[in-house]
């Protein structure tokens, strides 16, 4: 797990694409990298980026590779909350706590490079008064308002008795986000069953038979919604 400076002079491509740093322009990331002073970390596929209950350092962005946020019940219980890639954040909930501590841990699902920023850098006095430091905090609020309507929409799932409507509740919001019929998750079969609190087997049992009753269609892990009425009669089913 080597750790180092972060080097800014030619940043990542993700950070480009994350949400934390838009409205950033090019040649503004590289200086606010320099000032925000964030720490490489490289991890290997099955390490934890992070554990539940310890001390947070900073805010997590993914560099390159995939991580789960995962939660444990008090049964034992494995469950992901959501899947990372390459521009996603993790630990921003938490960051700003009067004693912040990760609230779940974070394993890499591939061998994958985070960055850790220190809190006081995103909401310090900037001593450079940068032009960028009001748009990133602007980003910050965004994108911990958006992270707790996610988490929100996690325990409308559980809410839902059956399997069918929490697997049809699910596609609809994939389906509403693309925008599309044809929807591609970011998530393989055992985090999707995970992170709807069902068993894999049951999972692909319900999903065979939602195909044969031509609800949907699918091919690892890209749907194709053919009965968008069904899906909504069961995913309000409750």
């Amino acid at each position: 797990m080597p750790t180092d400076a972060y080097p800014a002079i030619h940043p990542d491509p993700a950070l480009f694409r994350s949400p934390l740093f838009e409205g950033i322009g090019r040649d503004e990331l590289p200086v606010m990298l320099k000032c925000l002073q964030p720490i490489k970390v490289e991890h290997k596929k099955g390490e934890y980026i992070a554990t539940s209950g310890e001390r947070l350092r900073g805010i997590g962005v993914v560099v390159s590779g995939k991580a789960a946020v995962v939660r444990e019940t008090a049964a034992g219980d494995r469950i992901v909350m959501t899947i990372l890639e390459p521009g996603d954040l993790f630990g921003e909930i938490a960051a700003f706590a009067k004693e912040p501590r990760w609230p779940a841990t974070v394993q890499a699902q591939e061998a994958s490079t985070v960055l850790i920023i220190p809190r006081d850098g995103i909401v310090g006095q900037c001593a450079n008064a940068c032009s960028w430091h009001e748009t990133l905090i602007r980003n910050m609020l965004r994108i911990v308002t958006e992270k707790a309507l996610m988490l929100n929409q996690k325990v409308t799932y559980l809410t839902i008795k059956s399997m069918r409507g929490r697997i049809s509740a699910f596609l609809l919001d994939h389906y509403n986000r693309q925008r599309t019929a044809i929807i591609t998750l970011p998530m393989n079969r055992n985090e999707m069953a995970d992170f709807l609190g069902v068993s894999r087997p049951s999972m692909s049992r319900e999903l065979s038979r939602m195909k044969e009753e031509g609800l949907i269609d699918f091919h690892l892990s890209t749907f194709r919604i053919l009965d968008l009425d069904d899906l909504k009669r069961y995913a309000s089913s409750i």
